[in-house]
């Protein structure tokens, strides 16, 4: 956990557990910051690679993973729906859409951008676009390169969510880019069909 402005402790957890998920597990262990992660399956299957990534990192179950304030939703986008579930009411919490939906119609999603349609799934809830532009082995490594620090596009229809979501970005040693609302500079970090928005695989570091 870590603590807010107001002392607070937030909670954080990693839905899915595949090659992005592990990534974000480990940039959270290479700071010290506890983390649920959790997959449909048993919590037991995950406990050797959690331990082989470092310390902080609680293998869980799906149903006590939403428990947490920040859940970042690392699973295929096709698999979106099927967490949302897991809660009636997504009220208080902020959803992190890492899902990627390269090759998904926008006719499937009703013309709208990938992560206003996700956000659709989570009623109740605040969602950010982020950590999803930059591919898991970039992903997997330091932030923090020659002297800079990695850049991590976020983006947001909720300012106060996009902030949360930006200084956890910063305790993690990335450097935090806000770039709107969803509809708009998100458009950057989304899939379209079978187009990758501009800014998705473009590794940046900031410096100063």
């Amino acid at each position: 956990m870590n603590k807010s402005e107001n002392n607070v402790a937030t909670s954080y957890a990693i839905i899915g557990f595949g090659h992005i998920g592990k990534a974000l597990a480990k940039a959270f262990t290479r700071k010290g910051i506890e983390v649920s992660v959790a997959t449909t399956r048993d919590p037991e299957n995950l406990t050797s690679d959690a331990a082989a990534i470092g310390p902080g990192i609680n293998p869980t179950t799906l149903a006590e993973a939403v428990k947490s304030d920040v859940i970042f939703l690392a699973v295929r986008f096709e698999s979106h729906p099927a967490v949302a579930k897991a809660l009636p009411d997504w009220h208080g919490k902020i959803i992190v859409d890492v899902t990627n939906a390269y090759g998904v119609s926008p006719e499937k999603m009703g013309g709208l951008p990938s992560a206003r349609f996700v956000a659709q799934a989570f009623t109740g809830g605040k969602l950010v676009k982020g950590f999803n532009h930059l591919g898991a082995a970039i992903l997997d490594q330091d932030p923090a390169v020659h002297g800079g620090r990695r850049v991590m596009f976020l983006a947001s229809d909720d300012d106060g969510a996009a902030a949360v979501i930006g200084t956890l970005a910063e305790n993690l040693g990335f450097s935090p880019i806000k770039l709107g609302g969803l509809s708009e500079g998100g458009l950057l970090v989304q899939a379209h069909g079978n187009t990758w928005g501009q800014l998705i695989f473009q590794d940046l570091v900031k410096f100063g």
